[in-house]
């Protein structure tokens, strides 16, 4: 268990979310060795979490409210940012507990810059609602080629965030990206697909660990990064009938998680 209170103020935030990656499949390309770079981040694999929402509006809400994924097992679990409030029962010692109304403003309060580089629709800023997860951030950005129907939009998102933290190198952030490319459609990820399937959101993913080494080597040049990746909720494939998500449906509650922190120094 991290000690927050001994991180936050002194180390860099990454918050990835990889929207709709199933437990199941990260875990399964993670054991073939078909990710080898997050396999570098997390020798020893995913953790088996549950989602706090099973759409990605849900999800986020929370996530930024404090309640990460929780693990699937029993018991009280530790929270590794809360908002203070009267009552909680997973806020604990090594919590950081910020007095804010979300974790976002909070962070922004201690001095770091507060980046979101949306993916999915609700990040686009298109329309009010689009707008609500963004705006919880000093500086917000969403484009076409980070969305669901581009190819490449991991590497439009590296890339893009990569520019920004080659700009006030000495300030921390708090860095939030949303990954789309696991969202259907996923289908251009498998050649010959015409239709999105598990094999194809497998090859997303490989897609997206090929692209990020990027982002983790220009992190590593600026100090040590505490790292949260994370699904924020599954999405189903025809099992018991269901397709997609935003249901309560096993593939969809139960998600991979991970976090660490990434020394400032390059990957070996």
């Amino acid at each position: 268990m991290h000690d927050m209170n001994q991180i936050v103020g002194k180390s860099n935030i990454l918050f990835i979310t990889f929207d709709t990656l199933r437990y199941d499949v990260a875990q399964q390309e993670h054991a073939a060795g078909r990710t080898p770079f997050l396999a570098q981040l997390l020798p020893q694999g995913w953790q088996e979490r549950h989602a706090p929402g099973s759409f990605t509006y849900a999800s986020h809400c929370a996530f930024f409210a404090g309640f990460l994924p929780t693990p699937a097992r029993p018991g009280l679990h530790e929270r590794l940012f809360s908002l203070r409030f009267a009552g909680s029962e997973t806020t604990g010692a090594t919590s950081y507990c910020f007095d804010t109304p979300d974790i976002v403003s909070g962070f922004a309060g201690l001095g770091y810059r507060t980046i979101c580089i949306g993916g999915v629709g609700f990040f686009k800023k298109q329309n009010p609602l689009s707008c609500v997860l963004p705006n919880l951030f000093q500086e917000s950005y969403w484009q076409p080629e980070f969305g669901v129907t581009d190819i490449e939009s991991t590497r439009h998102q590296v890339e893009f965030a990569i520019q920004l933290l080659q700009q006030q190198p000495d300030q921390q952030v708090f860095l939030f990206m949303n990954l789309s490319a696991l969202h259907q459609p996923n289908c251009h990820y498998l050649p010959g697909a015409t239709g999105d399937s598990l094999a194809s959101h497998a090859a997303a993913l490989r897609y997206i660990d090929g692209q990020l080494p990027p982002l983790f080597e220009a992190l590593s040049l600026r100090g040590d990064t505490f790292v949260i990746l994370s699904s924020d909720h599954g999405t189903t494939y025809g099992e018991d009938g269901y397709t997609g998500h935003r249901l309560g449906h096993e593939k969809v509650w139960t998600i991979p998680y991970a976090d660490f922190l990434l020394p400032q120094r390059g990957l070996s």
